[in-house]
């Protein structure tokens, strides 16, 4: 047995080397224990979550490699003992709880990332599951590669395989996967967001309920879910009635008869309209409504009311509540809303008839 001079002491490696690993490990884990609670206390008084995530994703890691680095002490300081072979799964060892170590942070680290982040970014809010098992299988797979590379097992037939089963894997899930970056593509470019009232280009409209990987659902207001592929949503024109505010113009077209008076019409028509906007629900009250006559029609010259609702769906009531009340005001004031005219000229129609008759 390899025997080490200690001091000028000849001790067998049996128990030089055991002393060695344990006084490292000890010492470094100590030093890791403070650090810790330095770090730790730190990391408390910032505002951000990404500091605590990575103190609690080390720590098990950071133990494996303090493990694995005494082996390699070992191996570094007393290569006599590793000549004859000691020692020699030292440095194996070294190798795979170091690749571990580092699968097991990467892993811990993007896992509870996007736990802590899942509320903040829509489509991890419905999807955050998927996106953690998908990262796990990736680190580790990865991590797999690379130990076996580390051992000296050839990966490039494995990598090859690999690149054709994923080839094979992309045209079977063409569908699947062109849904799935549009997905991706509607959380970068946020042209829509849980909670906001559209309209679809089909014609359906509500808010949106749920942004997953594959689709986008869609509530309407009947309580009804319209469930659209990702790509539709990508590749079609959407009206988001929440960008950029929420407020918006309610327009309610009116005609009067053509002998009324234009203003005293105005006048009457915005009193009502201010009416309406403080005292329904739903109304912008220090919004100041106008009108603009527009148009000399067959039989009322006619003109839009501009109001102002909070949101899209206020325009119901509000256009409900000032079309009763601009009616009973109308009456009261003597405007009048004139039904569609139709002027019969009976002369020219008796002349058509005696020609027929002549025939």
């Amino acid at each position: 047995m390899t025997e080490i001079s200690v001091f000028g002491l000849m001790i067998s490696s049996w128990i030089v080397v055991p002393v060695v690993f344990l006084v490292w490990v000890t010492v470094l884990l100590f030093l890791k224990k403070i650090a810790f609670k330095i770090i730790t206390r730190l990391a408390k008084k910032t505002k951000t979550e990404l500091d605590d995530i990575f103190i609690q994703s080390a720590d098990f890691p950071i133990t494996l490699f303090i493990l694995a680095s005494g082996g390699a002490i070992v191996e570094r300081i007393m290569p006599s003992a590793t000549e004859n072979g000691f020692t020699a799964f030292f440095i194996v060892g070294f190798k795979a709880v170091t690749i571990v170590a580092c699968v097991l942070f990467f892993d811990r680290f993007l896992n509870a990332l996007i736990h802590s982040y899942s509320g903040q970014v829509e489509i991890l809010k419905t999807s955050g599951g998927v996106a953690r098992g998908f990262i796990r299988i990736l680190v580790i797979g990865l991590g797999l590669l690379v130990l076996l590379d580390s051992f000296g097992v050839s990966i490039t037939p494995i990598l090859a395989s690999l690149g054709v089963g994923s080839l094979a894997v992309a045209l079977a899930l063409q569908p699947t996967l062109e849904n799935f970056f549009s997905g991706i593509q509607l959380v970068m470019d946020k042209p829509i967001k849980v909670g906001h009232f559209v309209k679809l280009e089909s014609g359906e409209e509500g808010y949106v309920h749920k942004i997953g990987w594959r689709s986008t659902w869609v509530k309407m207001l009947p309580n009804n879910m319209v469930i659209i592929p990702n790509k539709v949503i990508v590749s079609a024109k959407v009206i988001n009635y929440y960008y950029p505010q929420k407020e918006l113009s309610v327009l309610v077209q009116v005609g009067v008869h053509y002998d009324s008076d234009l203003e005293h019409v105005e006048r009457v028509t915005i009193e009502v309209a201010k009416e309406t906007l403080k005292e329904v629900p739903g109304g912008v009250a220090d919004f100041e409504p106008f009108i603009r006559y527009h148009t000399f029609s067959d039989f009322s010259i006619n003109f839009s009311v501009i109001l102002r609702a909070k949101e899209f769906v206020d325009n119901y009531l509000i256009k409900h509540e000032f079309i009763k009340r601009l009616h009973k005001r109308y009456a009261k004031e003597g405007i009048a809303i004139p039904y569609p005219i139709r002027a019969i000229n009976y002369s020219q129609e008796k002349a058509f008839e005696d020609s027929g008759k002549d025939r």
